[in-house]
């Protein structure tokens, strides 16, 4: 199996933990990762506006359609502050 990059302007479907019963879903494509205190999160842009998931309540990420081959990594310029 090959490594698995996030890659800026890719369509991906986030499922994340909404309440200990119910998880949350959404399509967008992803624009980089930010900081939230210590906190890291996903930016997602969405039809409604910029949507941040934290990553530490993603449970899957579906990928609808990947962009190009830069992928995001922690060295890129991708990170929102």
């Amino acid at each position: 199996m090959s490594d698995f990059n996030l890659t800026q302007g890719s369509r991906y479907r986030v499922t994340s933990v909404r309440t200990r019963e119910d998880n949350f879903e959404v399509e967008a494509t992803f624009q980089g990762i930010t900081s939230m205190g210590s906190v890291d999160a996903m930016v997602l842009e969405t039809d409604d506006g910029k949507r941040l998931v934290p990553t530490h309540l993603v449970l899957k990420i579906d990928v609808l359609e990947q962009a190009g081959e830069d992928t995001f990594d922690d060295e890129d310029d991708a990170m929102y502050t």
